[in-house]
């Protein structure tokens, strides 16, 4: 199959009917994305009151998982079927399913309702987040998509962050089932503004068909290694076997998925995108930065607590740098794009930066004063930035105008599972190095997330010097994978072909 043309957007418009473009454009896709990506981590927070009110408590992590799950699977789907039936009907039903299931989680008596809620509000979020980015390369011209993509890019890094402590100030305030209930409102708030764009046609012809058996093919694959991954997160030698299975199970329907899509004329997963070396290595740059970030953030609070001894509000805090830094950077990133027209040699630049402040962190992070680490995050997560806009106008500018909703779908796709994939190496790689140096450090962790360093008051003097010395040693080993995926998306960067856009 020939590789898509290219698809060129109308031309630049003047900078009066730039500002009015936007206008009614990035509000329209700014909150449904602002909606999905805050809710992959406002339960966080509310887990212990969750579990407190439905029991359960070994599976509470599900409610998490279920929506990351259905997430990463709705992604590449509803850019295909919104590349078939037009975005602006798919917004509409993505919204709907995430209203109706919200109001589901709000009145869940049992952890598998809410479970059973999460997965549908994960299918309705999945397709805000592709749809949202896919509305951009429909609507505006090639030049500027580098304003937007970096406005959104911005809007889903502090949506991520600020997830967490929404979900913990709801919970305390009104409880936890306010976190489900405030989507509602601003939900329909979102369907009002996605009225104001533009109803655009989508691609179908009379020979199309749903792809039925490549969604169960892609769900066959999809679910089994983020089901691996999330196993692999606590480091349990007796899970090794369900990992093993899983990740059989999902090689052979990958397999099956690949041969599938090759023979029929309407594939889910348009395998031509990916024979482009611009767009693998695009995607492989979103799964790179997905690993990277979401290893940052989630690992950040665990180090300052148990390393450094913070509190909660105080390891919140300390994010807030990362929020910053990532905002200004992709901001910035999109103007330098709208500008020169330049694209990989921003990710490159930023990347090989990022991998150096990221190794300087490992080697330095004990030393550094409170303010001295939030400086060093500050630039760490602005050259971070520099990423998702680029890799989002790259790959949709070269997917075509009937594949930009696939083109999207890859995208927020490859960033999901590489936070997955990267989030449990890390854990991985913390709990191991603790348990091969000293397995007493390792059953300690536990007890330091919850006490502080007062778990270790039992301990004489030298004892207590030694196992937090240990425990410092494996999170500079976790941290140091970050500089690998860092350094890995700039040799991605820098190799990408898609140098400019018109």
């Amino acid at each position: 199959m020939a590789a898509p043309e290219p698809y060129h957007a109308m031309p630049t418009p003047l900078p009066s009917q730039a500002g009015k473009m936007f206008l009614s454009l990035f509000p329209s896709i700014m909150l449904p994305m602002f909606m999905a990506v805050s809710d992959q981590t406002i339960v966080a927070s509310a887990l212990p009151a969750i579990a407190a009110t439905l029991g359960d408590v070994e599976r509470v992590s599900w409610v998490v998982v279920a929506y990351l799950v259905a997430g990463t699977i709705a992604a590449p789907v509803y850019g295909y079927l919104g590349d078939v039936f037009g975005r602006r009907r798919l917004m509409f039903i993505a919204l709907s399913i995430f209203i109706l299931s919200s109001i589901g989680c709000s009145m869940a008596p049992s952890i598998n309702w809410l479970t059973f809620g999460r997965l549908m509000q994960g299918f309705g979020g999945g397709g805000l987040m592709s749809l949202s980015q896919a509305l951009v390369g429909e609507v505006v011209p090639a030049r500027l998509r580098g304003h937007y993509q970096g406005y959104l890019a911005a809007v889903a890094t502090v949506s991520s962050v600020l997830g967490p402590v929404l979900g913990g100030f709801l919970t305390d305030h009104f409880g936890w089932r306010s976190i489900f209930l405030v989507s509602v409102p601003v939900g329909l708030i979102a369907m009002v503004l996605i009225f104001r764009l533009p109803s655009r046609p989508g691609t179908r012809d009379e020979s199309w068909s749903f792809d039925f058996l490549g969604l169960v093919y892609f769900v066959a694959f999809i679910a089994p290694v983020l089901l691996a991954l999330e196993q692999a997160r606590h480091f349990d030698w007796e899970s090794l076997t369900i990992i093993g299975a899983l990740l059989v199970m999902a090689a052979g329907s990958f397999v099956l998925l690949i041969r599938h899509e090759n023979r029929i004329p309407s594939p889910l997963l348009p395998l031509s995108l990916f024979r482009q070396g611009a767009i693998w290595r695009g995607n492989g740059m979103a799964m790179c930065h997905g690993a990277a970030l979401t290893g940052l953030v989630a690992f950040l609070p665990i180090y300052l607590r148990v390393v450094r001894d913070m509190s909660a509000s105080e390891t919140g805090m300390m994010l807030l740098p990362v929020s910053i830094g990532i905002g200004l950077g992709s901001i910035t990133t999109g103007r330098i794009m709208a500008r020169t027209g330049r694209t990989m040699a921003i990710p490159t630049v930023g990347l090989c930066v990022s991998t150096l402040s990221l190794l300087g962190f490992v080697f330095i992070a004990p030393d550094l004063s409170v303010r001295g680490m939030g400086f060093l995050l500050t630039f760490t997560a602005l050259f971070m930035g520099t990423v998702m806009s680029v890799v989002q106008v790259t790959v949709q500018t070269l997917a075509g105008r009937k594949l930009i909703g696939a083109a999207a779908g890859s995208v927020q796709f490859s960033r999901t599972v590489g936070a997955a994939f990267g989030t449990a190496l890390m854990a991985t790689i913390l709990f191991a190095t603790l348990a091969a140096t000293d397995p007493e450090a390792a059953g300690l962790l536990s007890s330091l997330l919850g006490q502080g360093t007062s778990a270790l008051a039992h301990l004489d003097a030298a004892r207590r010097t030694i196992v937090e010395a240990e425990i410092a040693f494996a999170f500079r080993c976790a941290f140091s994978m970050l500089a690998v995926f860092t350094c890995t998306g700039a040799l991605l960067a820098w190799t990408n072909p898609a140098r400019r856009i018109g």
